[in-house]
C-alpha cells in the first residue's frame, strides 16, 4: 500500500483561542487534508503536557489535554458565555505561537466555570465513560486533585502517606478532593466526546489518524505513582534508575531524560498487563499508533537516579519480542498498526527486533546527507516497509535545514539531490519532498512546515532544551487550495493518492 499523509500536531491548528483544539478549524484542514489527496494525518502525542510543554512528558499516558476541548463547542452546549470566551487572554494576539503559561493562568478558569454549570452527574454517558475508564481515570483525576492541592509539586515531594499510597490515606483524599476530581473527570469526558466526533468526521472523509505515544512515562504522572511495582522503584516508591541516552558526538555527557524505567520482570510476570491496556486503549484513539524509541524494547539506556549526567550509565536488555507476540493476543494488533521509531545508531539486534515485529521502521530524509559516512538514510537504500520523512518534530525545518549544513554535507546534498544554494527555498523543498514521495516505502508523511517552506521559527522542538519547543502554530489561511492541489498532483504522479 503507497499512502502519504502530513504531520501537523493539534497544538499546531489554526484557533482563536491560542492553541490548535477539535474545533471547525480542524475539520477544515482535514478537508484540505483530503482535498491534497493524503490519507493520514498524523500528530503528537495527546496527553496533558507537564514539565516544559513537553507531550513527551505528560501527567498521564491515558489522559486527555484539556487544552484542546473547543471552547465554542462549550459555548453551543450553554456551558460557557460568549463573553467568558472572548474575554481571557490566551496567547491568542500571535496565531503563530501557542503561549503555554497564559493558557496555564486562563483556560482551567473557563474550563471549572463550564464544569460547575454543567449537571454531569447527572448524565449517563459520563456515567457509563467513567465506569469504563476507571481503570486509569480514577488514579489520574485524584492525583490531578491532590497535585492542586499541593500547589503543582511533584508526587515525589508529597507527604509519605499519600505518596506511598496508604490505603487511609487514599481514602482521606478522595473525600477531601472529590469535587475537584470530578472536574478532572469532566474534563477527560469531554475531551473524549471532542476528540472521537473529530476522528469519526476523519475517517468519514478517508483520513485515517497516526497518534504517538512515548515509550516511557513521565516521573511526575499518575502511572508512575499509581503503579509503582511496574517501575524500577525501591521499597520508598524513589526511582533507582531512569531513561537517558549515551554520549555522543553531539553531547559529551549524554542526555538525561529522568523518565523511570519499567520494570520488565514485573511486566513480563503480569502478561504484560498494563502495556496491553495501553496498546488497546491507543488503538481505539487512533488509527495507527506510532511508538517513539522503539530502541529501548530491546535495550535500553540506564542512568542511576542522582547521576548529574548520563555518563555513567549503562545498557541492559529489554523485553524484546516477548512484549510484542503478548501485544498481538489482541486482534488489533497488526504490522500494520504501529510504526516503530528505530531512529538513529541500531545495532544487529534492534535490527532484528524490527524485522520480527513487522512493523515499519522509519526514515528521515535530514539524516541521509552525512559526508564522513554512508547512510541508510539515503532514499537508494529504502525497503518498501519503511515510513520517510523530510524531518519529524525534533528535525529542523527543511528550508533552515538546507543551510544548517557545513559545506561537505551540503555539497553531497547538492550532488545527490540536484539541489543549489541559487535555488529558492520552496525550490529545494519541492525537490526534497519529491525525492521521499517517489521512493520506495510505503508511507510518506510529509511536516506541514515544509509544505509551507517555513523557516527556523516554524521548527517544533529542540531535543534536550527547556523554554520555546511545541509552540508553532499554523496560520489560519496557510492550507490553501492550490497548496492542496499542489500536494494532491505530487501524491498522484507518486501513486500515492487515496482513492
Amino acid at each position: 500500500m503507497r499512502a502519504a499523509g502530513i504531520l501537523l500536531p493539534v497544538s499546531s491548528l489554526p484557533s482563536p483561542y491560542g492553541i490548535g483544539s477539535f474545533s471547525e478549524s480542524a475539520r477544515r484542514v482535514i478537508r484540505q487534508i483530503r482535498k491534497a489527496g493524503q490519507r493520514f494525518w498524523q500528530i503528537l502525542p495527546l496527553g496533558p503536557t507537564g514539565y516544559g510543554d513537553s507531550p513527551y512528558q505528560s501527567f498521564s499516558a491515558f489522559a486527555g489535554n484539556p487544552y484542546f476541548i473547543d471552547l465554542d463547542t462549550l459555548l453551543q452546549e450553554g456551558l460557557v458565555t460568549e463573553e467568558e470566551v472572548r474575554t481571557p487572554d490566551f496567547g491568542q494576539d500571535d496565531e503563530s505561537r501557542v503561549d503555554y503559561q497564559k493558557l496555564y493562568e486562563n483556560r482551567f478558569t473557563l474550563l471549572k466555570q463550564a464544569f460547575e454549570r454543567s449537571e454531569i452527574a447527572s448524565d449517563d454517558a459520563f456515567r457509563k465513560f467513567c465506569r469504563e475508564n476507571a481503570f486509569w481515570l480514577d488514579d489520574y483525576c485524584l492525583f490531578m486533585a491532590i497535585k492542586d492541592e499541593m500547589g503543582g509539586r511533584s508526587w515525589f515531594e508529597w507527604p509519605d502517606e499519600i505518596r506511598l499510597r496508604k490505603a487511609e490515606a487514599i481514602a482521606a483524599w478522595e473525600s477531601r478532593t472529590k469535587e475537584q476530581a470530578d472536574f478532572y473527570r469532566f474534563l477527560q469526558y469531554k475531551f473524549t466526546q471532542q476528540w472521537c466526533a473529530l476522528k469519526k468526521y476523519a475517517n468519514e472523509l478517508g483520513v485515517e489518524v497516526i497518534g504517538d505515544i512515548p515509550i516511557y512515562v513521565a516521573a511526575d504522572s499518575s502511572d508512575s505513582w499509581s503503579h509503582p511495582e511496574l517501575f524500577q522503584f525501591d521499597e520508598d516508591h524513589r526511582p533507582v534508575a531512569v531513561a537517558g541516552c549515551p554520549p555522543d558526538a553531539f553531547s559529551a555527557d549524554g542526555q538525561l531524560w529522568g523518565n523511570p524505567l519499567y520494570n520488565w520482570a514485573a511486566q513480563e510476570e503480569s502478561g504484560f498487563a498494563w502495556w496491553k491496556e495501553r496498546i488497546r486503549f491507543c488503538l481505539n484513539l487512533y488509527d495507527i499508533v506510532r511508538i517513539d524509541h522503539f530502541r529501548g524494547f530491546d535495550e535500553y539506556y540506564s542512568v542511576p537516579a542522582g547521576a548529574p549526567t548520563a555518563a555513567g550509565g549503562h545498557w541492559e536488555a529489554g523485553p524484546g519480542m516477548k512484549l510484542f507476540r503478548a501485544l498481538s493476543e489482541n486482534p488489533a494488533v497488526t504490522p500494520r498498526s504501529i510504526i516503530a521509531e528505530d531512529l538513529g545508531y541500531l545495532t544487529p539486534s534492534v535490527i532484528k527486533l524490527v524485522k520480527d515485529s513487522g512493523f515499519p521502521g522509519m526514515k528521515v530524509l535530514e539524516f541521509a546527507f552525512d559526508s564522513r559516512e554512508s547512510s541508510d538514510y539515503l532514499p537508494h537504500s529504502y525497503v518498501p516497509n519503511t515510513v520517510v520523512y523530510t524531518g519529524t518534530h525534533d528535525n529542523q525545518t527543511l528550508a533552515a535545514w538546507y543551510w544548517e549544513l557545513n559545506e561537505e554535507d551540503r555539497r553531497l546534498a547538492d550532488d545527490y539531490a540536484g539541489l543549489s544554494p541559487e535555488m529558492t527555498d520552496r525550490e529545494r523543498n519541492l525537490i526534497l519532498i519529491r525525492m521521499a514521495m517517489e521512493s520506495v516505502s510505503d508511507l510518506c508523511v510529509i511536516p506541514m512546515q515544509d509544505y509551507l517552506c517555513l523557516g527556523a521559527e516554524a521548527r517544533m522542538n529542540h531535543p534536550s532544551t527547556l523554554g520555546g519547543n511545541w509552540c508553532w502554530r499554523m496560520k489560519e489561511d496557510a492550507f490553501t487550495d492550490e497548496l492542496a492541489a499542489g500536494i494532491r498532483r505530487l501524491t498522484q504522479i507518486s501513486a500515492r493518492e487515496r482513492s
